[in-house]
C-alpha cells in the first residue's frame, strides 16, 4: 500500500491530485519553485519540498531535485500529473529505481509513445488508421498544407502551420525553439493538415491484469495555438457505431504498448468520417473531469489504485449526460492570445456544487489552481482554471457553464473569460459545429468581443464614481452627513475620469436634493450607494453593480451588463511619467528570444522587431507603423518587465497616437 505521495507537479492538477490522496488517507508532498512558495498546492500538502529557482528546466522538470525532495519527505510514490516530467520515460525509470512506485504508465510504455514519429510506426502494426509523417528535409509545395509537430511531448507547443512554402523553414526553427524549451528535445515532424477535421479523443483505464476500459470520446475540436480551451464529453458528431470504433482502436493501441495506468489515445476525424491515429497522451489529461461527470468515477483514485494493483471490474460504469469544460486562462484573445501577468486580486466563481469531484447531481464543477491574491508569473502555462458543467443534456451543459462564467469574479488580469462566454451561447457551437478551424471561422472579432457592450461600460463607470463618491463621504473626518459634492450654489457637476478598454470617459453627475442627474448616462437614477455596491435604474430596470477597488487606482465592476476593468485617472499627473513618442513597449515580463532589427533599420507597418518567450511560448513584438529604429534598448537573452521600452521609432506615423 502506498503511503505518501510526492506530486510532481503545481498548480490545478497538483491541486487535484492532492484532493483524490486526501480522499484515500495518503499523506502528500508537494514540490514548488520559489515564484510557488505560497502556491496553494504547496500549503495544502502535508509537507512541501522547495525547488530553488524559477524556470521550468531548473525547477519542475529537474528530475534530481524532485527525486531529492522524494527521498528526505519519505515519500513511496510518485504522480506526475500531466505536463511538466509526466511523459517522460527517463524520470519514470528513475522513480522506480528509486524504489519509488511510479503511479503512471510502465516506462517502457513512455518511451513507446514519446516520440510521435516511432509511434506513428507502432500504432500502423496495431492496424490503427494513421497520418503519413514527413521528414521537413523532404517537404515539397504538394504536401501543403501542413502541421509542425514536436515529436516529444504535446499541449500545443511545438506546433506549426503551414500554407506557403517561403514559411517552412521559419515555422520548423519556431517549433524546435518552443519544443527544445519546452520538453528538452528539438525534434519536429511534419503531417498532413486536414481542415475542417474534429480532434476527438479516447479516455483509456488499464490495470496490470489485462483489464482495458475505454471511457468513451471527447470532442476537444476548440484549440487556441493548438491548445484545447473547450472540451466536452460525448462529443455531437460521435453516434453509436462510430464510437464503437474509435473505442476499439484506442483499446488496440493501448495492448500494443502494454499500457496500465489512465491514458488518452487522440484522433482527427475528417468531414467523411474517416478518424486518424494522432497520438498517444501517456498520462492523465487536463480536460479528465468531463469524463469523470460522465462515467461517475475518479480518475485519479483509479490511477493510484492501480499502481497499488488494483484489479478493475470487467466492464465501466455506463455514461450519464453530457460533460463540457473551459480552460481560464490569464491571455488576451483579442491580442494575439498574448499572456497576462500580476495579482489576482479576486477569484470567485459563484454556485459551484463541488471542487476537484465529481458533483453528487448534475451541476457546476471547479478546479483551480489559483485564488484570489494569487501572483500570476511568466515562468508557466497561463492557465488559472478549469469550469465543468454536467447537466442532463449537451444544451444544457453550456447554459450552466455560460451562466457560471458570466458570475465570476475575476480581477487583476486580463483573462478568456468573455471569449469563452461567447462560445458557450454562439449558435454554430449549440448546434455541435465545431472543428479545429472554429475560433478562425466564426472569428475573433465576434468571440473575443467583451460581453460588456459601450452602454455597459458607461453605466459601469457611473457606477464607479458613485461608489467613490460613498467611499470619500463615509471616510469624511467633518461634515460626513451632507451628500456627496454638496454646494450651496452648484457651478459645476461632479467628474471623476477613467480609462476603460475603450479609451478615456468623464463621468460627469451631481445629486439634486438626491436625485442623480448627469448627460453622461442621461435617464439614469440612483436607487442606491454604497463603498461596495450600486444600484442603478435605466428604461425601468434595476441593475446592481458591484464594485471592487484595488491599488494603483484599478477598479472592477461586475453586473449583469459584464465585467469592466477600469483605472482611475489622477486629477494631477507626472510629467516625468510620459513614455517618449514612439517607444515600442514590452507587453509582457519574458526573455528576449531574437531581435529581428538594428539602430538605423527602416521597418514597416506590422514587422516582426523582437520576439519574447513567456509562459513557454513565443511571442512577436511587431511595428504598430512605418517609421525608422531610432534606439534598440536589447539583446537576445535579456530578461525585460512588462512596460519595458524595447526600442523607439521615429517617423511620422510611428509617433502619431503614442500613449506619451
Amino acid at each position: 500500500m502506498i503511503r505518501r505521495i510526492l506530486v510532481a507537479n503545481r498548480g490545478e492538477i497538483a491541486r487535484r491530485v492532492l484532493w483524490a490522496c486526501r480522499g484515500l488517507g495518503i499523506a502528500t508532498v508537494a514540490v514548488c519553485s520559489d515564484p510557488d512558495a505560497d502556491a496553494p498546492h504547496a500549503r495544502e500538502a502535508d509537507v512541501a519540498g522547495r525547488l530553488p529557482g524559477a524556470s521550468p528546466a531548473e525547477t519542475y522538470l529537474s528530475a534530481d531535485r524532485i527525486l531529492a525532495v522524494a527521498k528526505s519527505a519519505g515519500a513511496d510514490a510518485v504522480h506526475p500529473g500531466y505536463g511538466f516530467l509526466s511523459e517522460n520515460a527517463a524520470f519514470a525509470q528513475a522513480v522506480a529505481d528509486a524504489g519509488l512506485t511510479w503511479i503512471g504508465p510502465p516506462p517502457a510504455a513512455i518511451a513507446a509513445m514519446g516520440s510521435k514519429i516511432e509511434a506513428k510506426k507502432l500504432m500502423v502494426a496495431a492496424d490503427v488508421p494513421v497520418l503519413p509523417g514527413i521528414d521537413p528535409a523532404r517537404v515539397t509545395a504538394a504536401d501543403l498544407p501542413l502541421l509542425v509537430k514536436a515529436s516529444a511531448g504535446g499541449g500545443g507547443r511545438g506546433m506549426r502551420v503551414v500554407r506557403d512554402p517561403a514559411g517552412l523553414d521559419g515555422a520548423v526553427a519556431a517549433a524546435r525553439r518552443e519544443a527544445e524549451s519546452a520538453f528538452g528535445d528539438p525534434t519536429v515532424f511534419c503531417e498532413p493538415l486536414l481542415d475542417g477535421a474534429r480532434h476527438v479523443e479516447v479516455q483509456v483505464l488499464a490495470d496490470a491484469h489485462g483489464t482495458v476500459w475505454t471511457l468513451g470520446e471527447r470532442e476537444c475540436s476548440i484549440q487556441r495555438r493548438h491548445q484545447k480551451i473547450v472540451e466536452e464529453a460525448p462529443s455531437p458528431a460521435v453516434g453509436p457505431a462510430l464510437r464503437a470504433e474509435l473505442c476499439a482502436a484506442a483499446a488496440n493501441a493501448a495492448r500494443a504498448i502494454g499500457y496500465t495506468g489512465a491514458g488518452t489515445v487522440e484522433f482527427l476525424l475528417s468531414r467523411d468520417g474517416r478518424f486518424h491515429f494522432l497520438e498517444v497522451n501517456t498520462r492523465l489529461q487536463v480536460e479528465h473531469p468531463v469524463t469523470e461527470c460522465v462515467y461517475g468515477v475518479d480518475l485519479v483514485r483509479l490511477q493510484i489504485e492501480i499502481a497499488e494493483g488494483a484489479q478493475l471490474p470487467a466492464e465501466p460504469p455506463e455514461p450519464r449526460g453530457h460533460a463540457m469544460e473551459v480552460r481560464l486562462y490569464a491571455e488576451d484573445p483579442a491580442h494575439d492570445w498574448r499572456p497576462g501577468s500580476g495579482v489576482l486580486r479576486t477569484f470567485e466563481v459563484p454556485d459551484v456544487d463541488a471542487e476537484f469531484a465529481v458533483p453528487a447531481s448534475y451541476g457546476l464543477r471547479l478546479d483551480s489552481g489559483v485564488e484570489s491574491g494569487s501572483e500570476i508569473g511568466v515562468h508557466y502555462d497561463p492557465m488559472l482554471a478549469k469550469v465543468i458543467a454536467w447537466a442532463p443534456t449537451r444544451a444544457a451543459a453550456a447554459r450552466r457553464l455560460a451562466a457560471g462564467l458570466r458570475g465570476a469574479r475575476v480581477h487583476g488580469v486580463t483573462t478568456n473569460r468573455d471569449l469563452l462566454v461567447r462560445v458557450l451561447e454562439e449558435p454554430g457551437f449549440l448546434d455541435g459545429g465545431t472543428d479545429t478551424g472554429y475560433l478562425d471561422r466564426v472569428g475573433l472579432d465576434v468571440l473575443a468581443a467583451p460581453l460588456a457592450d459601450g452602454t455597459a461600460v458607461e453605466l459601469s463607470a457611473l457606477a464607479a464614481a458613485l461608489a467613490r463618491a460613498a467611499a470619500d463621504r463615509a471616510s469624511a473626518a467633518v461634515l460626513g452627513g451632507l451628500p456627496s459634492g454638496w454646494r450651496n450654489v452648484r457651478s459645476q457637476p461632479q467628474r471623476r475620469t477613467f480609462r476603460t478598454p475603450a479609451g478615456t470617459v468623464d463621468v460627469d453627475y451631481h445629486l439634486h436634493r438626491g436625485a442623480l442627474v448627469s448627460d453622461f448616462c442621461p435617464g439614469t437614477e440612483l436607487v442606491s450607494a454604497t463603498p461596495e455596491r450600486v444600484v442603478l435604474e435605466r428604461d425601468g430596470l434595476r441593475e446592481t453593480f458591484t464594485i471592487t477597488t484595488a491599488g494603483g487606482g484599478e477598479v472592477y465592476v461586475d453586473s449583469r451588463l459584464g465585467p469592466v476593468a477600469l483605472t482611475a485617472v489622477p486629477r494631477f499627473t507626472d510629467p516625468s511619467a510620459r513614455i517618449a513618442p514612439g517607444a515600442l513597449l514590452a507587453p509582457m515580463p519574458g526573455t528576449v528570444v531574437r531581435v529581428e532589427t538594428e539602430p538605423g533599420a527602416d521597418v514597416a507597418e506590422g514587422q516582426t522587431l523582437v520576439v519574447l518567450e513567456a509562459m513557454k511560448m513565443e511571442h512577436r513584438v511587431a511595428a504598430p507603423a512605418a517609421g525608422t529604429v531610432a534606439e534598440l534598448n536589447v539583446t537576445a537573452g535579456q530578461q525585460v518587465e512588462s512596460g519595458a521600452v524595447l526600442a523607439v521609432l521615429t517617423g511620422p506615423a510611428a509617433t502619431e497616437g503614442n500613449p506619451g
